[in-house]
């Protein structure tokens, strides 16, 4: 058994997120029966982690074991683009260590949110657009608050089977992009519906409806209800997935 990563992106639009489920299209999916019938055999594909549904990625990660050897990836690439639809690319294909995985040597995340408050025919169902002015420079003061704790059960979808809520993030932060508002987000992990939550907790910021001190107390509650409402998925996007470079990825 050889072990391949496959790098690739995908538009969330039409499909309910990565991970296979039994009422739903969705993008693990749509990979495996691509490499299923190019392989000729069944194949079971494991993420890096799992994109809700309507969440983009500009660049997701995955890895699938391939009984046998010598196998030409730049053909099966070219192939796999072709019988894959329009919404899911493949970048590249790469082998690594029988025991590299896609998730767990994952050492941190990145998504990104994109806001605008202009109106775009290309971009309306990519950007979020708002409605409301918006205190940019309040909110970097909430999400900078981010960073001093690890517990983020407040921003987490109810009844998850996780083992902790426990998160190590390394930036979160606004900047601006020509016209968007870019909310740029990195950590160890991130848990179901967490950075849609805090996206929508930081618009209340934004908007004068939390102080920082209310955005701390949020925290602290350890409470989802307390949060603000999730904003859209469909300006949410998992920019990034970065590894240690001894598993042998060329990235």
């Amino acid at each position: 058994m050889e072990r391949y990563f496959i790098f690739l992106a995908y538009n969330g639009k039409n499909y309910c997120g990565w991970q296979i489920q039994p009422n739903g299209i969705t993008v693990q999916e749509k990979l495996e029966q691509g490499l299923s019938v190019l392989l000729r055999y069944p194949v079971s594909v494991t993420g890096a982690g799992r994109t809700d549904a309507g969440v983009h990625a500009k660049k997701m990660a995955a890895h699938f074991d391939y009984e046998g050897n010598n196998l030409n990836i730049d053909l099966l690439t070219d192939k796999l683009n072709k019988i894959l639809p329009p919404d899911i690319a493949i970048y590249s294909i790469i082998k690594a260590k029988n025991d590299a995985h896609a998730r767990f040597d994952a050492i941190s995340r990145v998504y990104k949110y994109y806001l605008t408050d202009k109106k775009n025919p290309f971009h309306y169902d990519t950007v979020y657009k708002t409605t409301h002015p918006l205190n940019f420079e309040r909110m970097n003061e909430a999400a900078a608050i981010l960073s001093e704790y690890s517990d983020f059960t407040s921003f987490s979808k109810l009844h998850t089977d996780v083992k902790t809520n426990n998160c190590s993030i390394k930036k979160a932060e606004w900047e601006k992009e020509g016209d968007f508002w870019v909310f740029t987000i990195e950590a160890d992990r991130f848990l179901r519906n967490m950075v849609r939550a805090i996206v929508g907790t930081l618009l209340e910021v934004g908007r004068g409806k939390l102080s920082l001190d209310d955005f701390r107390k949020i925290i602290e509650s350890k409470d989802r209800g307390k949060a603000g409402t999730s904003a859209p998925a469909h300006a949410l996007y998992l920019y990034d997935i970065k590894y240690d470079k001894k598993i042998n990825l060329d990235i």
